[in-house]
């Protein structure tokens, strides 16, 4: 989802308009697991749609939000959060986040005049940052009153040339990978609502994730040829929080096109995409030299690790057209469950 083809899918602005149909019930227990997948659809078609897994029992529903709300979700779905019984649904080119009950479906509320959302992070319970593609600054919300409070401007990014993209925190400092056409990392002070810091790492990291020994990780995928930015040879990066400075370089070959930094529950095994699928502790010097998983020829889109039992699931892309479908590994590499979702499943969020 952070590829090419996203770069290229994204330059128009576009105006959803959502249609009505009827509403449906669910019985989706409140003490449950499951899975959320966003299905980012085609852009402009307005087909990205919401699926509800749960592991233990197998079950699947697609279109949740369709189905429980009679309105179709909107044009993107990028991501999705989880805080105190409510989901955030980022909607990227129908620049909205939807806030949903995560047991019925049913939309509660939702932020609107976003620029083009990417991914939503909580600071408190009346503070959230929001990033953005195509806008050169982080949005500042308050969910309860679902109200834009203010933004975080970005130096040396552009409308057309900048995005920030994913965040974590450690402490009071938020971390922001800047991928399109960018080489940063962004350190935040959530009180102040400030840049304090800013790390080169290689170009466009995809994204990132804070491992059990308190290490920043991300990823790059090099660019690509013929890019205003640059191409160059894709790396992994470790880097210490504290002294914001990059610990250990993994370097990849040119052409290569890693993406999805993930990690598993107990923090201590770090796994990404690069055609196929990748593990590593995250205390290793070295990559391995076989995957965990090969590709078999699909387009593996999409990663995220159940932080209980430690199955990978992989999203795959398909020919970005017809349904999307996922695949349910054992973290010893046995498949347990395969189904279909909907177009172009990109990200997920856990129960």
């Amino acid at each position: 989802m952070r590829r090419l083809l996203l770069i290229l899918t994204l330059f128009a602005v576009g105006c959803m308009e959502w249609d009505y149909g009827l509403e449906e019930d669910f019985d989706i227990e409140a003490s449950a697991r499951g899975l959320f997948i966003c299905n980012e659809g085609n852009f402009q078609y307005g087909n990205a749609t919401l699926s509800y897994y749960d592991p233990d029992t197998k079950r699947l529903e697609n279109e949740v939000f369709y189905r429980a709300n009679a309105m179709k979700l909107g044009d993107v779905a990028q991501s999705m959060t989880i805080r105190d019984g409510i989901g955030w649904v980022v909607v990227n080119n129908s620049h909205v986040v939807f806030a949903i009950d995560i047991n019925t479906f049913k939309e509660v509320g939702r932020i609107t005049g976003l620029t083009s959302p990417r991914y939503m992070h909580f600071v408190s319970d009346e503070k959230a940052y929001i990033t953005q593609i195509w806008d050169n600054r982080i949005f500042i919300v308050n969910p309860k009153r679902y109200e834009i409070t203010g933004y975080i401007d970005i130096p040396n990014m552009t409308m057309e040339q900048g995005s920030t993209e994913q965040m974590v925190q450690k402490g009071k400092y938020l971390y922001v990978n800047c991928w399109s056409y960018q080489n940063r990392i962004l350190k935040i002070d959530t009180e102040s609502d400030t840049i304090v810091g800013e790390l080169e790492v290689g170009i466009q990291p995809t994204s990132l994730a804070l491992d059990c020994n308190g290490k920043l990780w991300t990823i790059t995928d090099g660019g690509y040829d013929s890019s205003p930015y640059g191409y160059e040879a894709p790396a992994l990066y470790r880097i210490d929080p504290e002294n914001f400075t990059i610990e250990h370089t993994f370097s990849f070959k040119k052409g290569d096109a890693p993406s999805e930094v993930q990690l598993n529950g107990a923090g201590d095994t770090l796994y990404w995409i690069n055609d196929d699928i990748w593990a590593m502790d995250v205390t290793a010097e070295r990559v391995p030299v076989r995957p965990f998983l090969d590709s078999r020829g699909t387009i593996y889109y999409g990663l995220t690790v159940d932080p209980k039992s430690g199955d990978v699931y992989i999203a795959d892309a398909v020919d970005y057209t017809q349904q999307g479908k996922i695949y349910r590994y054992s973290k010893e590499g046995e498949l347990i469950n395969e189904f279909y979702v909907g177009v172009i499943p990109g990200s997920f969020c856990w129960r």
